[in-house]
């Protein structure tokens, strides 16, 4: 059994962390921190949804307490790193909410400090466990579509309302996490070609992300935008075999009245990947590709092995600071309206 506590109590943690991990039975949630400025803010009724985690103002008693062994940081970027330096010179391993730190020296330093105490310093890059990036990857794996030329991959909506002046936060809120999909399969790119922009106000805003990866002969794109009405494929990729696309599936939907609770059934046919590609032996095949389910507490499964049998971390230092790079080249990019080629 291990012991975690968490910081931060907000739509990550309510939605993304405790329902998978409540299916853990060798985790367990001890501590849930929460600022009291927060709790006047946002109440404590919620707190009641859990009754069996001890909910605390004081972050010494977390710190203090041998029987932590995990703290989980779930706040805003600006925090990330003085929560993560606390843990881990109280001796706690730390799970840390991407993006795992706002620059690439302040995340070398988390990383150098947790090196020199013998604790796992980690990025919750849960998103590697999406049902349709799992899919992907199966798709990827079983080599019928033969060498990739490409792939696409979107993150949209359509919010004109949400784009305001000075409202920069798409890539590192939502574009980290297709940029860390394609990094974790592929690993650093050769090159990087950026279009980060604001299609209404240029330099004021990173509504528009168009972001061209190459691994070689293979290019990915990572797309994400605030102007998209109709949707269209989370996955398309092309090989010299065949295609494959896939929709997205989705995430569990918010319970305003208690606790989130997450299916783990399959998902439907009709929402499967449809994969068209010529074998060997020149025959063509047309399939649909069943979905892999959704499951987050996977990450915590790997984390709990790497911390408990020294096993390796399911996200690589060299992975969050390659990410973190694409951000903060991306980011400059966006607020100077620029296009330029660069890693």
């Amino acid at each position: 059994m291990m012991n975690i506590a968490i910081i931060g109590y907000g739509n990550a943690v309510l939605n993304y962390h405790l329902p998978y991990l409540d299916r853990r039975g060798n985790i367990n949630v001890k501590y849930i921190f929460r600022r009291e400025e927060d709790r006047v803010r946002e109440g404590t009724d919620h707190e009641s949804w859990y009754p069996s985690i001890q909910f605390t103002t004081d972050l010494n008693e977390i710190l203090q307490d041998r029987e932590v062994e995990l703290v989980v940081i779930c706040t805003h970027v600006d925090s990330h790193v003085g929560y993560a330096t606390a843990a881990l010179e109280n001796n706690k391993h730390v799970l840390v909410e991407k993006p795992f730190a706002p620059t690439i020296e302040e995340a070398n330093q988390v990383f150098e400090l947790a090196k020199s105490k013998g604790l796992i310093a980690m990025a919750n890059q849960n998103r590697r466990f999406d049902g349709d990036f799992q899919t992907l990857k199966k798709v990827l794996e079983s080599g019928k579509l033969g060498n990739i030329v490409e792939i696409q991959s979107h993150y949209d909506y359509f919010m004109p309302h949400y784009i305001k002046k000075g409202n920069f936060g798409m890539l590192y809120g939502l574009a980290v996490h297709t940029i860390d999909q394609i990094v974790s399969f592929f690993g650093t790119p050769d090159d990087i070609h950026y279009d980060v922009r604001s299609v209404f106000y240029p330099g004021e805003a990173d509504d528009y992300i168009d972001i061209d990866f190459y691994f070689g002969r293979t290019k990915a794109t990572v797309k994400c935008s605030m102007s998209v009405k109709l949707e269209h494929p989370k996955f398309t990729v092309h090989g010299d075999k065949g295609s494959f696309i896939k929709y997205s599936s989705g995430h569990q939907k918010k319970n305003p009245n208690g606790p989130t609770s997450v299916s783990f059934e399959p998902e439907p046919e009709d929402n499967w990947g449809r994969l068209s590609y010529v074998d060997d032996h020149g025959v063509e095949h047309n399939e649909k590709v069943p979905s892999e389910v959704t499951d987050y507490g996977i990450l915590y499964e790997k984390l709990y092995h790497a911390i408990k049998n020294d096993g390796e971390k399911p996200v690589s230092d060299e992975e969050v600071i390659t990410v973190l790079k694409v951000l903060e080249d991306g980011l400059a990019i966006a607020k100077s309206a620029k296009l330029i080629s660069t890693f």
